[in-house]
């Protein structure tokens, strides 16, 4: 009988199997075999289990684009981000299913009654679990074992004495400046003798900067602040839309990596400070929750280990694909925007882009009725909507998690300024 975790992994393989032939990594006319990262998100219950959305993808925006994304292009389409930026999408879509009908109902979703102390107007279905396959170990921290291990000489980098210290110094309060954040001195795969801290996405040498953070900070991150995005946090509570587990193929699985990069029970996970953490019990969901790591013997057809299985000339995908289970979302992405349109035009935002889906959580609001949430969603600029009061909350937490577990955590700054 296959494991909880082999089970997880085949529900998104299976889905990610369906896309048609122009979603998945190609052979190149010179013979080159392409593979890419694949993440998805699966829901448990009693009743049913079901991948409900997925992506792959492996490249961010560069730090010095960022001004110009304007809400269209996407900062980051790592898998796993995509992976739960398409989560959000979907779960944007049942909120505005259910705005327009007051008979609808949701496998996911419920209405909250009249007594709830609970301000957002949708929370998720306590009997459901949420899961997280990833073909590949999340780039940073989680990662640096699978790292050393690759080398041809697995011993650790000395720090040189005559280059700038690899950790970023430790913002005290956001930047309040729009133009993009200083990038960081380390690099995503530099120096991996310090482990612990929050890293780059990883980049060529010859690449331009980021200053997205890794996949391992971030998933690290939402055993606090949960899987809800910002806008989805205004129409969905946070209670119960946490990570039950954390799945992995047996081959990225680096137990000491995990438990450093994740542990909250733990003594030595570097999350072990925010443990049994809750914030303003009486007026907020947020509490920390964290997730188990479990390995699967399932690979991804397309992983990097599968692909140099079948030829000795491989490379990375340039192709990122998202997906959702309701049929909204099945798109294919270059750049950040939606493959064959041009950068940073409208034309070219993504379903799954902060522009597109501040319009859904705007029009979904509408149809509530909700006066409180039309005023926020009505804002002049992206940047307002996330510093409403109603936000206030995600924010400590967001706060309090990078200046004690996420140390060095910088903010990307810089696409905050356009309105809708």
């Amino acid at each position: 009988m296959a494991s909880e975790a082999d089970q997880i992994a085949c529900l998104v393989l299976e889905e990610f199997g369906k896309l048609p032939p122009k979603r998945r990594p190609a052979v190149r006319d010179n013979g080159l075999h392409e593979w890419v990262p694949l993440s998805g998100i699966v829901v448990k219950g009693p009743k049913f289990q079901r991948c409900i959305a997925l992506a792959t993808g492996m490249k961010c925006l560069p730090a010095s684009k960022l001004a110009e994304a304007q809400g269209v292009a996407i900062h980051d389409w790592h898998a796993e981000i995509l992976a739960l930026r398409a989560f959000n999408r979907f779960l944007l879509d049942e909120c505005n299913r259910l705005s327009q009908d007051d008979t609808a109902r949701s496998d996911f979703l419920s209405r909250r009654g009249p007594s709830s102390s609970v301000t957002q107007p949708f929370f998720w279905n306590p009997d459901l679990n949420l899961h997280m396959y990833c073909s590949e170990a999340p780039c940073g921290d989680a990662s640096m074992e699978l790292i050393m291990s690759s080398q041809a000489d697995p011993t650790p980098w000395e720090l040189p004495t005559s280059t700038p210290s690899p950790l970023p110094p430790t913002p005290l309060t956001p930047p309040q400046s729009s133009a993009p954040a200083p990038v960081p001195s380390l690099l995503g795969r530099g120096y991996f003798s310090s482990l612990g801290i929050v890293r780059r996405k990883p980049a060529r040498g010859d690449a331009p900067p980021t200053a997205s953070k890794s996949c391992s900070d971030k998933i690290a991150l939402k055993q606090c602040t949960s899987l809800l995005s910002s806008l989805a946090s205004l129409l969905v509570s946070p209670q119960n839309v946490y990570l039950t587990s954390l799945v992995l193929p047996e081959s990225q699985y680096s137990q000491v990596g995990c438990t450093r990069c994740f542990g909250v029970d733990a003594e030595q996970g570097r999350m072990a400070c925010m443990r049994g953490r809750e914030w303003d019990p009486s007026s907020s969901s947020y509490r920390t929750v964290p997730f188990v790591v479990e390995t699967t013997t399932r690979e991804f057809d397309y992983s990097k280990r599968t692909v140099a299985a079948r030829s000795e000339k491989t490379a990375a995908s340039n192709l990122a694909v998202a997906w959702t289970a309701d049929g909204k979302v099945e798109e294919g992405l270059i750049g950040g925007v939606l493959q064959g349109r041009k950068a940073f035009t409208v034309k070219g935002a993504s379903a799954v882009s902060r522009r597109k889906m501040w319009e859904l959580a705007k029009e979904t609001a509408r149809a509530l009725g909700d006066e409180t949430l039309v005023a926020v969603l009505s804002a002049a600029t992206y940047d307002k909507v996330k510093e409403d009061e109603l936000l206030r909350s995600r924010r400590k937490v967001k706060e309090d998690a990078r200046g004690e577990a996420l140390k060095g955590w910088l903010r990307n700054t810089g696409d905050g300024t356009f309105g809708v």
